[in-house]
């Protein structure tokens, strides 16, 4: 009897686009939905500020490696049952984090639960890129950034809503339902989007090594971390600035939050709307330097010591629309790279995303917590660094 090493994927197939939307939601909820019960938490677990920020870098540092994971073994088993694994471990997880009686069980918990809910954000941009070409994925990316801007964008305000009305729990109670209720969705309604399996030989290591190799990768995934997940240090000092130096309450911090992923969701807007219509390197172009225009009005506001606000929120909205803008472009970039190892590639790039956004949240944690010259500093570096980082890939792929 002949047995089948490699049998072949049931599909492929097209999935639904709000699924996409929800199982991508799932990792970015997890951070997003909490950031306003920071403090609440931190008092009632008995947590320094430098702890309860911990919970954010130790989010993303389980975002990071789990995405290395995800692309290779999505390509090898299928995206569908990989799915299925990360968003049972989300929703346990967030079940464990609602019923935490220290603050040990609250950081173990965080990180089986962003290690479950990177599963969505790898496998829901590979699912996209599995039927499309990398012209029609930037558009359709686009679509998915803005829609995804909008959920993040809600998450903190009703964060803040539930943190004032029914205790800091309360969110990561909504954290469980939804994974709850993703899960049994992708049960009922994931069809099988990967065409054709990798192969044994292409291993991790090759895979990764191959996109390491490129510049024209590198540029792409360092050039979208920085436009990005930069933010995620601003995120991560934001409730103790507005709340502790600004005087905010929780839910009107919330609110805030709403205005910084409108920015998200007007960049990625414009981006659907100029995708195959305008010049790559031209949009990134516009795109960078809204970024730092945005970044560098934070930075004169902080060392002028004007800060409100508006002169926080205003430019930092600023540097978001900027990266709803780049990001669906840099992203279809260097997915686009390697066309047999798009989970890989889209692996590799969450990673560099996310262990960018670690280290920026760690250099506020430590350079001065609470302070705000950090977090400018960080915005404005990330904007320049990323311009360059793109221009490279941008410079690589016309050499083609």
């Amino acid at each position: 009897m002949r047995v089948l090493t490699n049998p072949p994927l049931r599909g492929p197939g097209r999935a639904p686009f709000m699924l996409l939307v929800a199982m991508t939601a799932c990792g970015t909820l997890g951070m997003h939905v909490i950031i306003p019960a920071l403090p609440a938490m931190a008092l009632a677990l008995g947590m320094s500020v430098g702890s309860a920020q911990l919970t954010i870098t130790l989010y993303l540092i389980g975002l990071a490696i789990g995405q290395l994971m995800y692309g290779p073994i999505s390509d090898r088993f299928g995206r569908r049952p990989v799915l299925l694994v990360g968003l049972t471990l989300f929703t346990a997880a967030s079940v464990a984090t609602a019923l935490a009686p220290n603050a040990a069980v609250m950081i173990a918990a965080r990180i089986v639960q962003s290690f479950g809910g990177c599963a969505g954000l790898v496998l829901g941009r590979a699912a996209v890129r599995d039927g499309a070409t990398a012209d029609k994925a930037a558009g359709q990316l686009a679509m998915l950034t803005l829609t995804m801007a909008l959920v993040p964008a809600m998450a903190p305000a009703i964060g803040g809503f539930l943190t004032a009305y029914s205790g800091w729990r309360a969110g990561y109670v909504l954290l469980a339902v939804f994974g709850g209720a993703t899960l049994a969705a992708c049960v009922l309604l994931m069809p099988e989007t990967l065409s054709e399996r990798g192969t044994a030989r292409r291993s991790m290591m090759v895979a990764y090594g191959r996109l390491l190799r490129s510049a024209r990768f590198l540029g792409y995934a360092i050039g979208g971390a920085c436009s990005t997940t930069a933010f995620y240090g601003f995120m991560s000092a934001s409730p103790f600035i507005l709340e502790n130096r600004l005087h905010q309450p929780a839910q009107r911090v919330g609110l805030y939050y709403l205005l910084l992923m409108g920015g998200v969701a007007a960049g990625s807007f414009g981006a659907n709307r100029v995708a195959g219509r305008m010049p790559v390197p031209s949009v990134l172009r516009i795109a960078n330097a809204i970024g730092i225009l945005g970044a560098a009005l934070f930075a004169l506001a902080d060392a002028a010591d004007v800060l409100t606000v508006a002169t926080v929120v205003g430019p930092v909205a600023l540097f978001m629309v900027g990266a709803g803008i780049a990001s669906p472009f840099a992203l279809a970039g260097s997915v686009s790279v390697s066309p047999q190892s798009i989970g890989a590639a889209s692996g590799l790039y969450g990673f560099i995303q996310m262990t960018y956004g670690m280290l920026c949240t760690v250099a506020v944690e430590t350079w001065h917590p609470g302070a705000v010259y950090p977090v400018a500093a960080i915005l404005l570096g990330s904007a320049l660094l990323g311009q360059a980082a793109l221009a490279v890939a941008v410079r690589a792929e016309r050499r083609l």
